[in-house]
């Protein structure tokens, strides 16, 4: 079944936004130089879902986002800034957000409630509202990606991803962008996540449908496992490919979900892999869990080792590391047959060292892509996470990163 639906979802070449959706994005003086502020707009109010940051310093706009969410899970637009978090701002930052939605309705002649926000930057800074207020003047509504540009902070390029695939013979068109480097931990963290479809969904389903599908995705990614004040994935769905509203009892939501967690994925994978200063993505498969919440804790907790990440920066094959990582977890295991697979080359077996040639393995890790498989033998549960090495750029970059 897995493969059919793949088969049925095509990955674009290039970024494509969603039949009704436009967006821009522009310098509007936040950074010295590069892009730092954009919008989505949708030509009607699309069904809407979030999901938000725990960390109890929610950002104002994180909190405004997801109170306009909830009244009716509708949205036809969003407002988004780099540079500044208006987190830790105080009732001035609550007033710059509302200020920023206003603004935004105002401009797209739209009700206020209809428009998220969404900011991500230096922490504890006021928002320079002049330079907001021009940049809101200045944005149009084009079919550009700059948008994908004007959110990131740290990151090296943006991550977007569009697919296409049919709901009831109609085309359906579904596009997101992230950004996120660092500050990337379970429960969302630095990092902002847009996926726009064009697809006709119940808001209640999209949000039942993101919350299941982020915990598969984003929440499996680590990149240094601090968490972040402002993060937010927003889904928009506009319902104007036509297709006959999708439930979970539509013959075709299979492929809606297929297509949704292949989105999310491949945003999540290129955040680990574009993490601060990394120059590996980890993938993390375990497998013989006792159940299904225990083997994604091992798989998390393995890319989220800074002694396994060290390790890998280092291409050097201390599966002690590793072990020591599942150990600290909770999880049912058995501890005297335990196997361990670095790049499909086994390296433990029965929970000690397998024979493997130490000069091919450590080529091996020169890759670019590390994958680890474990193998618990305490079950018939997998678990899937993903995660970077941990650099001597990291701390260079981190120790000039005013905040």
């Amino acid at each position: 079944m897995k493969a059919t639906l793949t088969n049925e979802i095509k990955k674009l070449d290039t970024y494509t936004w969603p039949t009704g959706f436009y967006s821009d994005g522009l310098h509007a003086g936040l950074k010295e130089e590069k892009k730092d502020m954009g919008w989505l707009y949708s030509e009607v109010p699309a069904s809407a879902a979030g999901v938000y940051t725990t960390n109890q310093f929610q950002a104002a706009p994180t909190k405004l986002t997801k109170l306009t969410i909830n009244v009716n899970h509708q949205l036809q637009a969003m407002i988004m800034n780099s540079a500044n978090a208006n987190s830790c701002t105080g009732p001035q930052g609550t007033k710059d957000a509302h200020m920023m939605q206003q603004l935004t309705a105002q401009k797209l002649n739209i009700n206020n409630d209809l428009v998220g926000v969404a900011s991500t930057g230096i922490i504890g800074e006021q928002m320079p509202m002049d330079k907001i207020t021009e940049g809101i003047e200045q944005l149009e509504l084009t079919k550009n990606a700059n948008v994908t540009e004007a959110i990131l902070t740290t990151d090296k390029h943006p991550k977007t991803i569009s697919v296409q695939f049919k709901i009831n013979d109609q085309t359906v068109t579904m596009s997101g962008f992230a950004k996120g480097s660092g500050m990337i931990h379970p429960n969302m963290a630095t990092m902002l996540g847009f996926v726009t479809t064009d697809a006709n969904v119940d808001g209640i389903e999209l949000q039942q449908l993101l919350s299941s599908q982020v915990d598969e995705t984003f929440n499996q990614i680590t990149v240094d496992g601090d968490t972040s004040t402002n993060d937010m994935v927003v889904v928009m769905a506009n319902g104007m490919a036509s297709n006959q509203q999708l439930t979970s009892e539509h013959a075709d939501y299979p492929v809606f979900v297929a297509a949704f967690h292949q989105v999310l994925g491949f945003l999540a994978k290129s955040i680990a892999e574009g993490g601060e200063g990394a120059t590996k993505l980890v993938e993390a498969n375990v497998m013989g869990a006792l159940n299904h919440e225990e083997a994604q804790t091992v798989a998390k907790a393995i890319v989220g080792s800074n002694l396994v990440k060290a390790a890998i920066f280092g291409e050097d094959p201390n599966w002690g590391r590793l072990m020591g990582a599942i150990g600290q977890t909770n999880a049912h295991v058995d501890v005297e047959h335990v196997s361990v697979w670095f790049n499909d080359q086994i390296i433990v077996k029965n929970s000690q060292a397998a024979i493997f040639d130490e000069g091919v393995m450590k080529d091996s890790l020169k890759s670019n892509v590390v994958t680890i498989k474990v193998d618990l033998n305490n079950g018939d549960a997998n678990g899937q996470a993903w995660g970077c090495d941990l650099t001597y750029q990291y701390v260079k970059i981190n120790a000039a990163y005013h905040s």
